[in-house]
């Protein structure tokens, strides 16, 4: 038995014990007819249904279908809006569509086929009570522009001209009859560029060109969806585009109007080859109507929503080069910078027996199994639209990876060594020639340990895999990216630990001084993550202890040597200052004295309101709303480091201060990581912290100004004044 029906029934019993709902009670609810409005048009490429659904309401995106009723008209894939991501009881997590919103529907039209369509639409959608509406099927008729090809009603001598046009080309059509193209403004940040392709002619992904004459103006990277594979005589191996193409482009102007440039180049299926073809369009960014107040197209897109798009509709060579390089970038971020230690010190395990072949396979080792480990468990994630990497925060087990790394570290001082059993090395020696933590079980059992509990910080590459997993179920685009982008935090690792091989000396008395020093290393990986869930005073001194202890070393080992004694020196004071600033009440390492007691009264810092629950949101926003204010909501833990950094540099300067003067400032700690804090983390499809939201006087989010991971002073106050524009053009437009 199916147990739907049990959960409409459950949903019935719940709408009638709930009482009124703030936007519609059981007595107010509409027929479907009237919850769901549409409209539909058309022109000579798309056909263009309007949705405006009643407040209240939703549509859910999946439930959607669209069929041709009359004969020589076929439709192509619908081009959906972004929509939100909900979660409810009858479908999971879906997407949805509310208030006002436009699907395009690309169509080709055969020769002879009638000037009307008949649509047949399907959709289905709930109120926000709990009713789900059965599914519901509309037909709706509309006029259709008219053909470009001659039809039998055609006058003599109009055919006669077309005839004649036609034989002068060879008998193929004129280059924009072949290809109807047409240019228009989504919003101020999109421009959309389409192609009606006429049967037997396609054009080539290579040909396309955009760009812009205004010298004001830029356009970004275009969104082109993957094409289909061809050999062709003229070009060899290429992707083709068949029926309609269609090609997003983001763009930034100063001025309302735009004039784009576009290039493109196809061919007919019997063999013709258009030469390439350009065309200009003026457009008027001011009157654009593809996006509505409230909608995520309305208004600037976040970076990683644009980067979500490269991967649902970029070439998968470009987004894997592209994230690639993005993972090159965090690589150099604190969350990932720890990993070098750990692969140095399986390294330096392997003594006078490390060769450069050696160092490779074992950092090779180490990369892999940490971008394999990193990528399924991002897919995890992304499906169960859970904050994994919060789970490996657990204090305990931070508690416990610490401890190891300390067992380490004094293995690297001579403590003791750490092998396995003589009978069992000897066995193990005999097989495969691997030794202790050396081998490349152990370095893979590293690597995967490192991405879950060091891992990289959040942040807007990572986030827009996470998105397009989790929103469309694209796992195989999604997980590719993950990959790339987890082996482009890998590849310094790889140079590292290769080129470890000849740059650390021989066997002798200077392997035990690197020896000691990854010992060092090690120790700080211990601190960094225990500083996360001990007091800052106590992370403080900890590291005072690490400097000073490092410092005494180095003076001991110095001998004659001055440029060891002054390390030493260094070592030892930086120390003292640390234990110093701790001392008087400090929390930096990387500025100790600062807020202490020795340099007066604590520096200034933004002041925010914590929130716990999405209750509590919703009514701080209505009481933001009420005294028309905007509101920020930061999503914070304590494992998190990039939202530490946010905290100690970003919301103690002066200019943020300022910036965000006026505003309410939220914070949702999210470090227990239980289910109200994943109900509000799942409220707004966010993956983990830190990610900061912006919403306008009506409480509304204005998901493009959305700020994921860590963001310096100068950058986030610039984003601030970017955010209160864009409630300013919002709250115009109303």
């Amino acid at each position: 038995m199916s147990i739907r029906p049990v959960r409409v029934l459950c949903a019935l019993l719940a709408l009638l014990a709930a009482g009124p709902a703030p936007a519609v009670s059981e007595d107010e609810l509409l027929r479907p007819e009237e919850a769901f409005r549409y409209a539909v048009s058309a022109d000579a490429s798309e056909i263009a249904v309007d949705l405006n659904v009643a407040d209240g309401y939703y549509l859910y995106r999946k439930r959607f279908a669209f069929e041709s009723q009359s004969e020589g008209i076929a439709l192509s894939e619908p081009v959906f809006p972004e929509g939100e991501v909900h979660e409810d009881e009858f479908f999971g997590e879906s997407v949805i569509f509310r208030g006002q919103s436009r699907i395009r529907i690309p169509y080709t039209r055969a020769s002879g086929a009638p000037d009307g369509l008949a649509l047949q639409i399907k959709l289905q959608g709930c109120a926000d009570l709990g009713l789900c509406y059965p599914p519901q099927t509309y037909s709706a008729n509309t006029r259709l522009p008219p053909a470009p090809a001659a039809s039998s009603s055609t006058s003599a001598s109009n055919l006669l001209s077309r005839l004649q046009q036609e034989d002068a080309n060879g008998g193929f059509l004129p280059v924009d009859e072949a290809f109807r193209f047409r240019a228009e403004a989504v919003n101020r940040d999109w421009v959309e560029v389409s192609w009606a392709i006429a049967d037997g002619y396609y054009l080539y992904r290579h040909g396309l060109e955009f760009e812009t004459p205004d010298a004001d103006a830029r356009l970004g990277e275009p969104l082109i969806p993957d094409g289909e594979r061809k050999t062709d005589e003229f070009f060899g191996e290429v992707e083709v585009y068949h029926d309609a193409l269609i090609v997003r482009v983001p763009v930034s102007s100063p001025g309302d109007k735009l004039t784009v440039r576009v290039g493109f180049q196809g061919c007919a299926e019997d063999g013709i080859c258009y030469p390439p073809t350009t065309r200009e369009a003026e457009l008027n960014l001011a009157a654009a109507t593809g996006g509505t107040v409230g909608d995520p197209g309305f208004g600037p897109v976040s970076e990683q929503d644009r980067l979500a798009g490269l991967i649902r509709d970029g070439a998968i060579g470009w987004v894997i080069l592209t994230f690639f390089g993005f993972g090159l970038l965090l690589a150099f971020t604190p969350c990932v910078l720890p990993m070098v230690p750990i692969l140095s010190s399986i390294i330096v395990g392997q003594g006078d027996r490390l060769s450069v072949a050696r160092a490779f396979s074992l950092s090779l080792a180490f990369v892999l199994a940490m971008a394999l480990t990193y990528t399924v468990a991002g897919v995890v994630v992304a499906m169960l639209g859970q904050n994994l990497q919060a789970t490996f925060q657990h204090p305990a087990i931070l508690a416990t990876f610490a401890a190891i790394f300390v067992i380490l570290a004094l293995a690297m001082f001579g403590f003791y060594e750490l092998q396995v059993p003589a009978a069992l090395q000897t066995r193990l020696s005999s097989i495969s020639q691997k030794q202790q933590g050396g081998t490349l079980i152990g370095a893979s059992v590293m690597g995967v340990l490192s991405a879950l509990i060091v891992g990289p910080c959040v942040a807007a590459p990572l986030a827009a895999a996470l998105i397009v997993i989790g929103q469309s179920g694209d796992v195989v685009r999604g997980g590719v990216t993950l990959f790339a982008l987890s082996l482009g935090m890998g590849m310094p690792l790889l140079v590292f630990g290769a080129s470890a091989g000849k740059l650390l000396p021989g066997a002798g008395p200077w392997m035990n001084l690197v020896k000691a020093a990854f010992g060092v290393l090690l120790l700080g990986v211990a601190i960094w993550m225990i500083e996360r869930i001990v007091p800052a005073a106590v992370a403080m001194f900890l590291w005072a202890a690490l400097f000073l202890g490092t410092g005494i070393g180095l003076l001991r080992a110095a001998g004659g040597r001055a440029l060891l004694k002054g390390a030493g020196i260094a070592a030892a004071v930086y120390g003292l200052v640390l234990a110093l600033g701790a001392a008087t009440g400090g929390q930096d390492p990387l500025r100790p004295l600062a807020g202490s007691s020795l340099t007066g009264q604590p520096g200034e810092k933004a002041q925010f309101t914590m929130i716990k629950t999405s209750g509590d949101l919703d009514a701080a926003l209505a009481g933001a709303a009420e005294s028309g204010q905007l509101a920020m909501l930061d999503f914070y833990a304590d494992w998190c480091v990039d939202c530490k950094k946010m905290d100690r540099y970003t919301f103690t300067d002066a200019a943020v201060i300022d910036a965000l003067d006026g505003m309410l400032l939220l914070k949702a700690d999210v470090t227990a990581n239980d289910s109200e804090d994943q109900a509000l983390l799942k409220r707004f499809g966010i993956f983990g912290p830190p990610t900061i939201a912006f919403f306008d006087v009506e409480g509304n989010e204005m998901r493009g100004l959305r700020q994921v991971g860590f963001a310096p002073a100068q950058a986030f106050a610039t984003h601030i004044g970017a955010a209160r524009r864009a409630a300013s053009t919002q709250a115009a437009a109303r």
